[in-house]
């Protein structure tokens, strides 16, 4: 049987925490951060973890992510 291949794309979007959460970064903080509070940005420069939703879709895209450290 021949390996699973990473989706490179998805391994550059995703990391995975200690606890085997798949994280991801919010959008909204690429540009046009001038008019945006600082509260608001503060709270979205952080990492969310991605919903249950598509838990099961980018799984599939990262066959070895527990040791994506």
């Amino acid at each position: 049987m021949p390996k699973m291949k990473t989706h490179k794309s998805a391994a550059k979007r995703y990391k995975v925490s200690a606890t085997g959460k798949i994280m991801r970064r919010q959008a909204g903080i690429g540009h046009l951060l001038q008019h945006k509070s600082a509260s608001r940005k503060r709270r979205i420069f952080k990492m969310v973890s991605i919903s249950g939703s598509h838990f099961k879709l980018i799984s599939k895209e990262l066959p070895y992510r527990k040791y994506a450290r």
